[in-house]
């Protein structure tokens, strides 16, 4: 199982899709973007489904190790 570490980026529209799908994953700041709870985490379905489903394509997942972008669904 691949490690990945995970980001969101200024582009947050704080529309909280990420939260809804992936709750334990994200959480949101007092500006209402959303941050990861974890930098790094064990490959995650839902945290795949949250990263696809952002309306502006804030979350950012790589692979630890190579850095690679990970393949959205």
């Amino acid at each position: 199982m691949a490690t990945w570490r995970v980001a969101v980026s200024g582009e947050c529209v704080a529309s909280g899709s990420c939260l809804g799908i992936a709750p334990a994953w994200f959480a949101r700041r007092a500006d209402g973007q959303s941050y990861p709870t974890s930098v790094l985490i064990e490959e995650n379905a839902a945290v795949l489904d949250a990263a696809a489903c952002c309306p502006v394509e804030a979350i950012r997942l790589s692979d630890a190790e190579t850095g690679e972008p990970v393949e959205l669904a």
